[in-house]
């Protein structure tokens, strides 16, 4: 075992003689505690004449006794620890209160219906509703929160049949990404007995009286979290029938390691499908509905590119295609004459990214990121802008779709400081109207964000947004958390999080720098991130840690990274390559192991953008990164608590339980390297909001903990 001593400040205030004199004497308590012993077993694995060791391997088997032991001994030591940061109820309490706000979806229309998903503020997971037409009363058509007491199950609307009687919706347990797909009749909300169960990454695009979805082989009992999965398999399912009757309508017998999604042309007359090795590029195949068969004639082949079809009309496929075009373009295309020579440019490549293209009301609708903030154009299908939308300000705006007879369609706007906000849009004038506003228990006008250029470590230039309160002073004193992806082409965009208010109000800083590996300035800003190139992701947030120190925002014991998932990898191969620059790293769900990542579930997907160690000229550089094997022995490392949840089967929480182990074990100094595992939770998507709030209070104390912060909302004196 591993002993480590905690410093545990309070302050005791002492009245005398009636004045307010206050007399503040700071306390400072040694807590002893050890880490679990976690045993070592050798193992060794050769790659290419290089043996690595494994010693924890067998933390991968996560249904094992000894694996369960093991989380609940890490958990005790991680709550205790967690239970006695004086301040940290009171955390709790304040973002309970920022967090409880209505909030509304924007609606979508389906028939004669409107639908939209409503939390009305603490509920744990957001209710969907429909009312008839605009002006109708609001009706409860599924509550999740009625189907489980500690709302770990979540409901997603996934498909409408073509004439909106019925609407298949998808269900998951515990945040895993299996969903099993059900359907519901609309207007009386009957459920039928549909049960499509082993489903992962699909929809339901309807076709006359069914739909297509993709799903997996039943995997074997035990192995349902980890396992990788093989064979994802298009299929065809009649409304009423069994799933052992569902029509196979495409599997690669081939090639295993493949993804295939489909989708329905809005006037029902193609099948797209699409065929992918994993996370970057895909091919793409058609065929006319009214065809016998399930003969598939290609589009697109080669997993290069990423081409994808907004729309048939007029004969023609409108497509919005990086071919030639890293920043992205829509073209038109003939199916009868599909050769290259033979597009039809509608929207050419710009400047800027054309993020995505959607289509309502017989409308085009460009949506642009320009430095990372959205620009949303209207087109006609000539290729003619007719207007650019006006939004509140830099930030995201996302919404701009809906079927070709609507007149009226719905867009949201956030930003740092302004709350995600629904407004009604009228297609023929062009005119925005407000139609909901979030009100929260903050003044967004004692904020400001602003967004500077800093170098990185080969000399280019990367954006990053900054926010803070205003008048800040900087004087290098400020708690400040640092927050990256870069990676998988992931545009990361000014949003509005009521849990960074607890970090703002305090007078800190945050801090969301877009790397290199994201998709904020086109495709070769992701290629410039990837695979050999991975190391200026890091080099490139490492460098705004720097920034961020030269220009007086903070200083190495004020400055927290976090990151999850692949930016997750980010903070721990940051933390590993430069311990001494960060006082506290909160890694979340994060890709630690990257020699056996693609041995679990769909971490095969992840080969385009890593690389694999299965291959000689990919294994090096995934060693040389690799957060689990780059932690070395006497080094102090910072403050570090890695969360990750028991049903995470998307990255699985064998990387965080390896990781945290290993960190254990070589680990220097007093700073305390815990992890948090959440029960009955997943990778983040439907995590209750119980749990959220939970998380996001034991993540702030632990950084304000960890960086010298004595209190946090005093109590008023008295």
């Amino acid at each position: 075992m591993k002993k480590i001593f905690v410093a545990t400040l309070s302050a005791i205030v002492a009245f005398g003689c009636g004045e307010a004199e206050e007399n503040q004497a700071i306390v400072e308590e040694k807590m002893a505690f050890e880490y679990p012993t976690t045993e070592k077993v050798e193992h060794t694995d050769d790659y290419f004449g290089q043996e690595v060791s494994d010693p924890y391997r067998w933390l991968e088997n996560d249904t094992s006794a000894e694996t369960g032991a093991w989380v609940k001994a890490q958990n005790e030591v991680t709550f205790n620890y967690l239970a006695s940061i004086p301040y940290r109820e009171k955390i709790e309490a304040r973002y309970t209160e920022l967090f409880n706000y209505p909030k509304l979806s924007s609606p979508f229309k389906a028939g004669e219906y409107y639908f939209f998903y409503k939390n009305d503020g603490l509920q744990n997971q957001s209710v969907i509703y429909f009312q008839k037409g605009l002006d109708g009363t609001p009706e409860v058509f599924i509550d999740p929160n009625a189907v489980s007491a500690d709302g770990t199950v979540s409901i997603g609307l996934i498909g409408f049949s073509s004439d909106y009687k019925y609407v298949a919706y998808s269900r998951s347990e515990a945040g895993s990404d299996w969903q099993e797909i059900r359907v519901m009749e609309v207007a009386t909300k009957k459920e039928m007995d549909d049960r499509l169960e082993w489903v992962k990454f699909s929809g339901a695009d309807w076709y006359q009286d069914g739909f297509f979805y993709s799903r997996y082989p039943a995997p074997e009992e035990g192995t349902e979290l980890s396992a990788a999965n093989s064979f994802h398999s298009v299929y065809y399912h009649k409304l009423g029938d069994a799933q052992e009757n569902d029509v196979l309508v495409y599997k690669d017998e081939e090639h295993p390691k493949m993804y295939h999604f489909v989708g329905v042309s809005e006037d029902d007359e193609y099948l797209f499908l699409y065929k992918s090795t994993g996370t970057d590029g895909y091919e793409c195949h058609y065929k006319k509905l009214s065809e016998d068969g399930w003969s598939f004639t290609p589009l697109f082949t080669g997993f290069e590119y990423k081409s994808s079809v907004v729309d048939h009309y007029e004969g023609k496929f409108y497509v919005q295609t990086n071919i030639d075009a890293p920043k992205y373009k829509l073209v038109a295309i003939d199916p009868a004459n599909p050769a290259k020579e033979n597009w039809e440019a509608i929207i050419p490549e710009s400047n800027n990214l054309l993020e995505g293209t959607s289509t309502a009301g017989g409308k085009l609708y460009a949506n642009y990121l320009e430095n990372a903030t959205n620009r949303v154009y209207q087109y006609n299908y000539a290729g003619e802008m007719e207007r650019e939308i006006e939004l509140p300000g830099p930030g995201s705006a996302g919404g701009f779709s809906g079927r070709r007879e609507d007149k009226t369609i719905f867009y949201s706007y956030t930003s740092f400081t302004y709350p995600n906000t629904i407004f009604k849009y009228d297609i023929e004038s062009g005119a925005s109207e407000l139609f909901h506003k979030t009100e929260l228990q903050f003044n967004p006008d004692d904020y400001e964000s602003k967004q500077v250029f800093y170098k990185s470590k080969d000399g280019t230039e990367v954006s990053m947004f900054i926010v803070h309160k205003k008048g800040l002073e900087l004087d290098g004193n400020n708690p400040t958390l640092l927050y990256g992806y870069g990676g998988f082409n992931v545009s990361l965009t000014p949003y509005f999080s009521a849990s960074n208010i607890i970090l703002l109000e305090n007078g800190g800083v945050y801090a969301m720098p877009n790397l290199r590996g994201g998709g904020e300035y086109g495709e070769e800003w992701h290629k410039a991130g990837m695979l050999h190139n991975k190391q200026n992701v890091f080099d490139d947030f490492i460098a705004a840690a720097e920034f961020l120190i030269a220009e007086g925002y903070t200083s190495k014991g004020k400055l927290a990274i976090s990151g999850g998932s692949n930016g997750g990898l980010l903070v721990g191969a940051c933390m590993t390559q430069r311990p001494e620059l960060f006082q506290v790293a909160l890694p979340a769900v994060g890709v630690m192991d990257m020699l056996r990542y693609h041995k679990f579930t769909v971490g095969w997907g992840w080969v385009p953008e890593y690389g694999s160690s299965d291959e000689e000229e990919h294994f090096a550089n995934l060693l040389s990164y690799s957060p689990l094997h780059n932690l070395q022995e006497g080094v102090a490392y910072p403050a570090t608590m890695v969360t990750t949840g028991d049903h995470d089967d998307r990255v699985v929480p064998a990387h965080s339980f390896k990781f945290a182990a290993t960190l254990q074990e070589k680990h220097t100094g007093d700073n305390p390297v815990l992890i948090r595992i959440e029960t009955d939770a997943g990778h983040g998507a439907g995590k209750p909001t119980s749990k959220i709030i939970e998380e996001q209070a034991d993540k702030w104390a632990f950084m304000f903990h960890n960086m010298g912060v004595l209190d946090l909302y005093p109590d008023p004196e008295l």
